[in-house]
């Protein structure tokens, strides 16, 4: 079971945080430079400015640590949307075109290193690891999420407008590995946008 740490303003602002709250930032921090198989528990503690125990005191495991690190990331991207979304009340469309802006912006980030999510998808292709659960069901709500959006369009198939749109997100964070942000990521609107008109049916006025 993950060891459950809050990471609130409290715990982690000002020039004294606690051991759980250091270790927390620095494995966050060292995870998604560097990777997760990349990062062994003595560099993290070493950030942190912690003993090996404290770490222990906080997470059963490192895999703990690396679930803990990935469901802030997800509450994280939760709120974004949350509020990105209530700016654009009962305007579908408006929030479709919203939400592909907002990962644009994330890719176009001088330190985006690609989703932390999908990173570690990557490197845990394995069912059992405890980051799998947060990540999937993360991934999972945002693609229901962007079918319920799409849902309020009139004549479209919601499914295959969100499916598309989450395809383009996810290649353009993964190519953003490759060619950067200069490389087909910088596409990214302007395709989502053309996706979104295309699911459209107007009727002629």
């Amino acid at each position: 079971m993950v060891k459950k740490v809050l990471c609130s303003d409290q715990a982690c602002g000002g020039d004294r945080k606690g051991a759980a709250a250091r270790v927390f930032e620095a494995a966050r921090d060292l995870f998604y430079r560097r990777g997760i198989r990349a990062v062994g528990v003595d560099e993290i503690v070493s950030q942190a400015g912690v003993t090996k125990p404290s770490l222990y005191r906080a997470f059963a495991s490192k895999d703990d640590l690396v679930a803990a690190c990935l469901t802030e990331s997800a509450r994280g991207s939760t709120a974004d949307l949350d509020a990105l979304l209530a700016e654009l009340p009962d305007d579908p469309e408006a929030q479709l075109r919203a939400i592909v802006r907002h990962f644009a912006r994330k890719i176009a980030d001088p330190g985006f290193r690609g989703c932390p999510l999908s990173n570690t998808a990557v490197e845990f292709p394995e069912p059992g690891h405890p980051g799998r659960a947060v990540l999937e069901t993360c991934k999972a709500n945002l693609r229901g999420r962007m079918v319920g959006i799409a849902r309020g369009l009139p004549q479209v198939d919601a499914e295959t407008l969100a499916d598309g749109l989450i395809l383009l997100i996810e290649g353009a964070m993964a190519s953003h590995h490759i060619f950067g942000s200069q490389g087909p990521s910088g596409s990214l609107i302007a395709c989502g946008d053309q996706l979104i008109s295309s699911h459209l049916v107007r009727t002629p006025a």
